[in-house]
């Protein structure tokens, strides 16, 4: 539970430290770069590298708290469901059946663990990152901040879509999982049989028909899931293009500073990479959502 509490907090302060990072780094440019001061360029200098060891430090903290609370989640789940099996009767264990029982424990579990780790870390991290993110452009710029307005959107539902579009394949894949490892368990319980009887070859092909099936259920779900990074470049560098091309004209308007431009562009990049993390977070969700009706299931 502690770290679970702590995770969060090393989040937010590393988020904190990165998107201030851009704001440092236009001071730089406009008043160290432009006027010529080494000292004062020296001296944001050393403020950015405090600023980014810092982030450092949070994010290995962040990460290991996150790491910590995901392996105690899936270790007491675990043990429980271990305790509670031991209990069932023999009619329970004929209805979810032994090997459906051993994916539950260990695939399953594993499952979970991921998206409980990435929930307490990316998920927390993508949000506060998009309104810090958010908040930091428009004060630098209004009419440029639009732009992300108009390519959020379109961005968000191209990536929910993706996600709908994959889930009925990552539920099924796990009902074939069962499947699998039953053949493995049967052709183990049974292997003196199989080789007195010598039909290893039955059980290769029996093995590599439902292996085979595992494999396509995967790949059409993971075809889908790899539509997520083209999209999120499509948006991204289009999104680039825009501030680069507006704000040059703010530019020469003397409405804004090569190192405001410069930040606008570092704030898009982790706008847009925020709902990346995100959409990453949704599909590990999802995948972990089958898992855990399961382990409710045996519970």
């Amino acid at each position: 539970k502690k770290p679970s509490l702590l995770c969060p907090v090393f989040v937010v302060l590393e988020v904190l430290m990165e998107v201030l990072v851009p704001s440092v780094m236009a001071l730089m440019i406009d008043k160290g770069m432009s006027g010529g001061s080494i000292g004062y360029i020296l001296k944001i200098g050393a403020v950015l590298l405090v600023m980014s060891m810092m982030a450092l430090v949070f994010g290995i903290l962040a990460g290991t708290n996150a790491a910590r609370a995901s392996a105690g989640m899936a270790r007491n789940l675990r043990k429980d469901m271990f305790h509670h099996i031991q209990e069932f009767s023999f009619s329970n264990i004929d209805r979810f059946s032994p090997s459906s029982l051993v994916t539950r424990l260990t695939t399953d579990i594993t499952n979970v663990q991921n998206a409980y780790q990435m929930v307490i870390r990316i998920a927390i991290r993508g949000p506060i990152m998009l309104c810090f993110a958010l908040i930091m452009a428009m004060g630098i710029s209004r009419e440029l901040s639009t732009i992300f307005f108009i390519v959020l959107p379109i961005l968000a539902v191209g990536l929910f879509y993706i996600v709908i579009k994959a889930h009925p394949y990552f539920e099924a894949v796990f009902k074939r999982y069962d499947v699998l490892n039953r053949v493995v368990q049967e052709n183990l319980n049974a292997i003196r049989v199989v080789k007195a009887y010598v039909r290893e070859p039955y059980e290769i092909e029996k093995f590599r028909h439902i292996s085979q099936e595992v494999f396509y259920q995967f790949k059409y779900a993971e075809k889908i899931v790899a539509w997520n990074s083209p999209l999120m470049q499509f948006c991204m560098y289009n999104c680039i293009l825009l501030v680069s091309g507006l704000g040059a004209r703010l530019i020469v308007g003397s409405r804004m500073t090569t190192g405001e431009l410069t930040s606008m562009i570092i704030y898009a990049v982790q706008i847009l990479s925020s709902l990346m993390m995100l959409s990453m977070v949704f599909v590990m969700v999802i995948m972990a959502r089958s898992s855990a009706e399961r382990i409710v299931e045996v519970l």
